[in-house]
């Protein structure tokens, strides 16, 4: 398959990343057992994918700016093309050693009126060598298959993805999520939490959930995977159904298939305003 030139950077940007961190699991696994422990390691694989995606992007589009976990913005306020980043979304299923982590790569574009649109987006799970992939307009992809959401109708049929607050997040997220959850929980048929965003919104593109939400996630966890929803036949909006173009520094994300999108999205939006 003949790839756009933007999308042959991202993927080659994708892979050489994904061979330094494949080296690095394979060392998390054995540092499981060691006394320090595999924490200090698995920042600086992080850090040093970043360095080497950075470093393919910018060799090849050089005036592009950057929204990166690890490094921040950079390139301006004014730019036209921005790059959004996140080297290993799942650092916490990579630090126990488990294969279910990814490599996420957006590219923004600022139009002549100044609104923002999501033009191409790679989320690459090396563990599986699986390559999702999206471009405006072209659809979306998994390694060189089209894909598509699932056709279901019936909540009683679906299963849907979510993120769970952990140890640092704030009440006033964790309650609403524990609303959500507790009101969807009795009307699917199950509710998976595998902790990497990324990967959630690709396999709603791929037809493997039906939905997905998650409350306060950053642009670089969901820049890629909201295109690959869309471009896939899906929705993927706020809880309020706005579309998500230009990020904020917390994104609230609902995704689903034309189906069942609508009532969790409704279901989201009560929790978050009930008190």
């Amino acid at each position: 398959m003949r790839l756009s030139p933007h999308m042959t950077v991202m993927q080659n940007a994708a892979h050489k990343a994904a061979r330094r961190l494949l080296r690095d699991f394979s060392e998390v696994e054995q540092l499981q057992v060691s006394i320090k422990g595999p924490g200090d390691f698995v920042s600086q694989a992080d850090l040093r994918a970043e360095a080497t995606i950075r470093e393919e992007l910018v060799r090849a589009r050089p005036g592009y700016a950057f929204l990166m976990e690890e490094s921040g913005e950079s390139g301006g306020d004014n730019w036209t093309w921005r790059w959004i980043v996140d080297p290993l979304d799942g650092t916490t299923n990579f630090l126990h050693g488990i294969p279910h982590w990814a490599i996420s790569i957006g590219l923004q574009r600022r139009l002549p009126d100044g609104s923002i649109e999501m033009v191409a987006g790679v989320v690459y799970n090396p563990a599986a060598n699986e390559m999702f992939w999206a471009e405006k307009g072209v659809g979306a992809f998994l390694n060189e298959r089209r894909i598509r959401v699932s056709a279901r109708r019936d909540m009683l049929e679906a299963l849907f993805a979510t993120g769970i607050p952990f140890a640092k997040v704030p009440a006033q997220r964790r309650l609403p999520f524990a609303r959500s959850l507790g009101a969807l929980m009795p009307q699917v048929a199950g509710i998976r939490r595998f902790g990497a965003a990324a990967l959630d919104l690709a396999w709603v593109a791929a037809g493997r959930y039906e939905g997905f939400w998650e409350l306060g996630l950053r642009p670089w966890d969901c820049a890629a995977g909201l295109l690959l929803v869309r471009e896939a036949g899906g929705y993927a909006t706020d809880p309020d159904g706005a579309e998500l173009d230009d990020l904020g520094d917390v994104v609230n994300v609902v995704a689903g298939n034309s189906h069942l999108h609508a009532p969790l999205r409704e279901l989201v939006a009560e929790s978050l305003t009930t008190r």
